[in-house]
């Protein structure tokens, strides 16, 4: 059995189950594909390019901090070939991504005979970002090894002429690269789309840094002027905390002193990368009472509120790095640990006011975190905005999305999955009528009654077509046709005038609702799921009464009581459904049972009509409350004295029936049967008849 993924069960040549890379990780390999390089040279080339990416760092990271994991290549040998390989994990910030992208393409200028591939937990990200300009065949499911990057360029390996469409393996991809270098084709329009997002660099390096300047503790300030980078890591600890993490910031809970605790504020420039900062800013969290009076403290003192309290969430986050056994293991916690035993041992001391007025200083503008929603909605609508509504790279990737939806809506070839309509399978269109009907929808029909004729005739001339005749609608005046037209103009006209106007009320809340904090935002949103709730549950509530309001109608209709308009025997005889009025004796409970009663005499039939009114002979007058009245009581008599819900019902309106007849004969001997049954006859309106009047 092969699975979807492509795995092979024990038996079907079983090869190991697939790999597939953690969350938000990027992997990159590095061959050399030269023929004539030894095994030892295709080593030393290799060196080279790692010596390429260090100097390259160098020049261009001086003061970068990495969300996670910074690039990194190992040598390592595999199948009998020397390659470079590394993982980065870049959290939560797609710039380190691409950084890694612009390093590795750059390298390919220099050493020709590299060739790169780069791919994510997503695959090849780089023909997701190209996907409005790759060719119709390369689908994600054959791309996999086809992809490279050399001598600056994205290159494509293409199908072969008797290739099936299906992905490469890496040792062939290679052995395609060795053996036909000329192979791999250059696609422009997908290189530009593929690498829009590096034309801003390397200058999107240093805006992708932002300073602030905030009070911290002395012993905080000095571990990060140390070492910048260490921040990412104390800003992941406060931002995946645990309840151990906020158990770790009490002491009189966790029985331990703070390593960093929240006093000996001084003011200090801190670098962070514009995620950091974000995700600094955004949390909202509940200080402990120690962290607490600090914020109240600095916040006297003079300092603002929001920079305050993102200095507080920073110290937190140092104290959770440095005493949770989670990061323990971490590279950053290791070397923490090393400055704090240099502190206590005495072989360092903590700077002075004096050396910390020495440090350089800076604070970068915080507009990037402004969003204008005006002209965000004017670059959502391809109109550009004059002043721009935040973030200058994110405002260009806006601009980028909105013109390839444009150009998407723009093609008229295009469907909802890319596909070219010209080439859609015929059969994927339901345009056939119902073969079980063998007539077509009137909806249909109706859509185009002037059209019937000339359909008729154009699916009669088809060969082997079957025709159908089609009901037309009578023919309305000319006059009624054309008041119907005004009327459903200027009802359709009133409808649009109602959406426009309930759209224009809709935008109105939802800019006020985009304007909200945080917290209102949530409690809004947790009102909605209530009333959410309540409207299912009364929505549940009314199928359980309509269910069980079919049941009771349906048990009423089985014994003939919502029967408006029963069909009479002209003999005089009637037919009810009911085992228990046959006598077991003979029928034993099965089939239908027919009670005869005789037929009143003629001049009582005239009496009783004209008792109910005048009847023509050819049309019957329909009584319903009379026949509603008879038929109950014909329910009530076929329960044959057992419970039943006519004589629920009856009994719920207070209605109290006399004993039947019918059960005294049954109870009396033969003679008083005879008696009764003449009785009964005699009289010309028959017990049920009697209950009538």
């Amino acid at each position: 059995m092969d699975s979807g993924d492509g795995l092979k069960w024990f038996g079907e040549g079983f090869d190991g189950f697939p790999k597939s890379l953690p969350e938000d990780v990027v992997e990159y390999i590095i061959f050399i594909v030269e023929t004539r390089l030894s095994d030892i040279q295709t080593r030393e080339r290799l060196q080279a390019f790692q010596r390429a990416l260090q100097d390259l760092k160098k020049k261009f990271l001086k003061e970068y901090i990495w969300q996670r994991d910074e690039i990194k290549l190992e040598l390592v040998r595999e199948d009998d070939r020397w390659l470079l390989k590394g993982q980065t994990n870049y959290g939560d910030s797609v710039a380190d991504e691409w950084l890694i992208v612009y390093f590795l393409r750059e390298l390919s200028k220099e050493f020709k005979d590299a060739w790169i591939r780069i791919y994510d937990t997503d695959g090849e990200f780089l023909l997701i970002e190209a996907a409005n300009a790759l060719p119709k065949w390369l689908t994600p499911e054959v791309a996999e090894h086809r992809v490279w990057i050399n001598t600056h360029r994205l290159l494509i390996i293409p199908l072969g002429k008797e290739e099936a469409p299906a992905p490469l393996k890496l040792p062939d991809a290679l052995t395609i690269l060795k053996d036909t270098p000329g192979r791999p084709q250059h696609y422009p329009r997908v290189e530009k789309e593929a690498f829009h997002r590096l034309n801003n660099y390397p200058s999107a390096v240093s805006e992708n840094q932002h300073h602030a300047t905030l009070p911290l503790p002395r012993k905080v300030a000095h571990i990060l002027h140390t070492n910048p980078s260490y921040i990412s890591s104390a800003v992941e600890a406060f931002y995946l905390r645990d309840p151990m993490s906020l158990r770790l910031l009490q002491p009189e809970k966790s029985k331990t002193a703070l390593i960093f605790p929240p006093d000996d504020f001084v003011s200090v420039s801190v670098r962070f990368t514009k995620v950091l900062y974000a995700q600094l800013l955004g949390q909202h969290w509940n200080p402990p009472p120690p962290y607490e009076a600090a914020i109240e403290l600095l916040v006297k003192s003079g300092h603002p509120q929001e920079k305050s309290e993102v200095a507080i969430k920073l110290s937190a986050g140092m104290q959770m790095l440095a005493s949770h056994t989670l990061f323990a293991d971490k590279k950053a916690v290791r070397e923490i640990n090393l400055l704090l035993e240099d502190l206590e041992n005495g072989d360092d001391t903590l700077p002075t006011d004096a050396e910390i007025a020495a440090w350089p200083k800076r604070e970068d503008d915080e507009s990037w975190l402004d969003i204008d929603f005006s002209e965000f909605e004017k670059e959502l609508q391809g109109k550009g905005g004059e002043k721009g509504f935040g973030d200058k790279n994110a405002q260009e990737n806006l601009k980028k999305m909105v013109e390839r939806f444009n150009t998407f809506l723009a093609d008229d070839e295009a469907g909802h999955e890319g596909a070219s309509a010209g080439e859609r399978d015929p059969m994927d269109e339901d345009n056939d009528p119902d073969p079980g009907r063998g007539w077509d929808d009137p909806e249909d029909s109706d859509d185009n009654d002037d059209g019937n004729e000339e359909e008729a005739h154009s699916s009669a001339s088809t060969p082997g077509a079957k025709t159908a005749p089609k009901p037309r609608p009578k023919s309305q005046p000319q006059t009624a046709r054309a008041n119907d037209e005004d009327d459903n103009t200027e009802t359709e006209s009133e409808d649009d005038a109602d959406a426009d106007a309930e759209y224009a009320e809709y935008e109105k809340y939802f800019e006020k609702y985009m304007t909200l904090p945080a917290h209102e935002k949530a409690m809004l949103t947790e009102d909605a799921r209530e009333l959410a709730r309540a409207q299912d549950a009364e929505n549940e509530e009314d199928e359980e009464i309509r269910k069980l309001t079919e049941a009771m109608e349906a048990e009423l209709f089985g014994h003939g009581a919502l029967n408006l308009n029963p069909p009479k025997d002209t003999t005089g005889k009637k037919t009810l459904k009911s085992a228990e009025s046959v006598d077991k004796s003979k029928s034993k409970g099965k089939g239908k049972a027919t009670v005869s009663f005789a037929s009143p005499a003629d001049d009582d039939v005239e009496e009783i009509d004209r008792e109910e009114g005048s009847r023509s002979e050819d049309e019957e007058i329909l009584d319903e409350d009379y026949n509603l009245v008879q038929n109950m009581l014909a329910a009530f008599k076929g329960q044959a004295g057992a419970a039943g819900p006519a004589g629920n019902m009856l009994k719920a309106m207070g209605i109290q029936f006399p004993q039947d007849a019918d059960d005294e004969v049954q109870g009396s001997s033969k003679s008083k049967s005879n008696v009764g049954e003449s009785r009964a006859n005699d009289n010309p309106m028959r017990k049920q008849d009697w209950y009538m009047k």
